[in-house]
């Protein structure tokens, strides 16, 4: 299975990203489909987008990246935790740790636990404690990578990833100081990350490379 280790929003505000691939949001929509040989970053004609904005277009959700579809509500988002699951978690036991992190196991997976340092391959929606989503990988369509414990992403995150299993999922409660001390901008139409606000990652460990599960 592919991993993503392209720049998030896992990283505290102004901290320094790795390189990789950025997508650029296309500054023109077409109601047809775009041919390989027109140019994609056309600019839109100021006719064109009063057109767009009346909805003249007839543009559907459905056709729109997730840029696009940032307004949708939050049902209308992939969740690694749906009704279902929110009903049961009201049961579960809160564990809370000496940071004052605080967490909620989904399920506890059946495979190793990552050592520091350790690359893992994780799914996660994050939201503020409302449940709105500022920042998903199931969006994405790709796990997230990267070392954990190594600060590659917040505080809060590294430490409730460490003491889980792979397969395992888990809802963790982060309070500000482990989160993004300095806040965060989102994405057009997301949420915004106010410093030292606690938030809510849902996350799921799905494997750690070079660690096979026994069960497997």
């Amino acid at each position: 299975m592919a991993a993503s280790s392209s720049p998030s929003l896992l990283l505290p505000l102004g901290s320094a990203s790795r390189n990789g691939p950025t997508m650029k949001t296309p500054r023109c929509i077409s109601t047809r489909a775009i041919t390989a040989s027109e140019t994609r970053n056309k600019s839109c004609s100021r006719r064109d987008a009063m057109l767009l904005v009346l909805g003249v277009s007839g543009l559907s959700m459905s056709y729109l990246p997730a840029a696009y579809a940032a307004g949708l509500p939050p049902e209308d988002k992939p969740r690694l935790c749906e009704a279902e699951c929110e009903k049961e978690l009201e049961n579960v036991p809160m564990v809370t740790t000496e940071s004052g992190l605080q967490y909620k196991d989904i399920k506890v997976g059946k495979g190793p636990s990552p050592p520091v340092g350790y690359q893992v391959a994780a799914n996660y929606v994050a939201m503020v404690p409302s449940g709105q989503i500022f920042d998903s990988s199931l969006e994405k369509g790709l796990p997230y990578l990267f070392r954990v414990g190594s600060g590659q992403v917040i505080k809060g995150l590294d430490e409730g990833l460490l003491t889980m299993k792979a397969g395992g999922k888990r809802r963790l409660y982060i309070p500000g100081p482990l989160a993004f001390p300095k806040g965060l901008v989102s994405a057009p139409g997301r949420p915004r990350v106010a410093p030292n606000s606690p938030v809510v990652f849902d996350v799921s460990l799905e494997y750690i490379p070079g660690l096979e599960s026994d069960e497997e």
